[in-house]
């Protein structure tokens, strides 16, 4: 067998080589969602991307005979390990032919960088981050992935489980349809709650945009601090976000609740742009734009990438009342589904309110981990 060369991205070119390879493992694949090459660099740029002051990482390509087999990145994320007490490191970005010896040799490439960097345990994938794409599908491979959400062959689950990881936690995506979400209970168990706590909502104010993300700032990490896994974003990072999704904001699909004019937590669902960029199979951005104006009409489903309410307020069913409040606004906007992406599969209080929204688990997703 033809040895197998691990080395390390050391420029642009071999940056660019990292995000080709994409397409080599998924090119013809009908489900899967070519990115576009701006937001992959920008991704993987360690002094454009605010995740890089506190984490250190190391991109590394793996080549037999000269020809790219596999990709993965080696990630020690500062503040996870200050928030968690962990001596944590992550594996990403992982991409590999179906060939379990390349797949070792990646893994073993990775573990030695996060040993040498005092990691005593590596979990992943984390691409880079809990606050960017996270987690392996493992159900679902026949359903294209919402913005934002990772997608990988089948194959994938075999070769990390063969080199010795085991399941550290399962993410959900719930579907829930406009057919199917309503009903006169639910209506009335809502506005109850509404009238019992004193709550209200509003949607973001586009004028006000910087104040609204400002409001974010201050809720998002309160509201989850107690979430396995969480680690606060940084206002850096925030700000990032917000600017990568402005252009697609729909600002009644952003929606704070508040009790007396206090806010106490926020839902952040945007359109599915996913569905015009798969037209766009070269992941540029010409004519990336063009196809996402002409097929924009296509879009039918939202997805809703964050639900939180402060730890002291949870208790009011603030949450559940956010979840309904996004899909009645959202039907108005004549979105006929949505995907709550992702619901940790212990978290009692999200995952009651998906069933009482009758919402089905369309795919799931896997952490894994292992001692190094």
């Amino acid at each position: 067998m033809s040895e197998i060369r691990i080395r390390p991205v050391t420029t642009t070119k071999d940056r660019d080589q990292f995000i080709r390879f994409l397409w080599t493992i998924y090119e013809g694949n009908p489900y899967w969602v070519p990115p576009l090459w701006m937001d992959r660099r920008k991704l993987m740029d360690k002094k454009k991307n605010p995740f890089y002051q506190h984490a250190d990482a190391e991109f590394f390509i793996a080549e037999r005979d000269g020809a790219m087999v596999g990709r993965i990145a080696a990630i020690v994320n500062h503040n996870h390990n200050k928030e968690h007490n962990e001596n944590m490191g992550f594996f990403g970005f992982f991409e590999c032919v179906n060939d379990q010896h390349v797949a070792n040799a990646l893994f073993d490439t990775a573990k030695s960088y996060l040993k040498q960097k005092g990691a005593t345990a590596m979990r992943g994938p984390a691409n880079p981050s809990v606050n960017d794409e996270y987690g392996l599908l493992v159900e679902g491979f026949n359903v294209t992935p919402t913005l934002l959400m990772p997608y990988n062959p089948e194959y994938y689950p075999k070769l990390i489980e063969a080199y010795g990881f085991k399941k550290s936690k399962d993410l959900y995506a719930y579907l829930l349809s406009q057919d199917t979400v309503y009903s006169e209970k639910l209506e009335r168990v809502n506005n109850l709650v509404k009238e019992r706590n004193k709550l209200t909502f509003r949607s973001l104010n586009m004028k006000n945009f910087d104040s609204d993300v400002g409001l974010i700032k201050e809720l998002y990490n309160r509201a989850w601090e107690k979430n396995w896994g969480a680690v606060p974003m940084t206002g850096a990072e925030i700000d990032a976000m917000a600017a990568d999704l402005k252009p697609v904001v729909v600002p009644d699909l952003i929606i704070f609740a508040e009790v007396k004019g206090k806010p106490i937590g926020f839902a952040l669902s945007v359109p599915d742009i996913n569905i015009p960029l798969k037209y766009n199979t070269k992941g540029r951005l010409l004519p990336g734009l063009a196809r996402l104006f002409l097929h924009k009409k296509e879009i039918n489903i939202v997805r809703i990438i964050a639900l939180g309410v402060l730890p002291e307020y949870a208790a009011t069913g603030a949450a559940g009342v956010l979840f309904y409040e996004t899909a009645v606004k959202a039907k108005r906007l004549g979105y006929r589904y949505g995907e709550a992406s992702w619901v940790l599969e212990d978290n009692v209080r999200m995952v009651k309110a998906a069933d009482m929204m009758n919402g089905k688990i369309s795919k799931r997703y896997r952490l894994y981990e292992r001692e190094i």
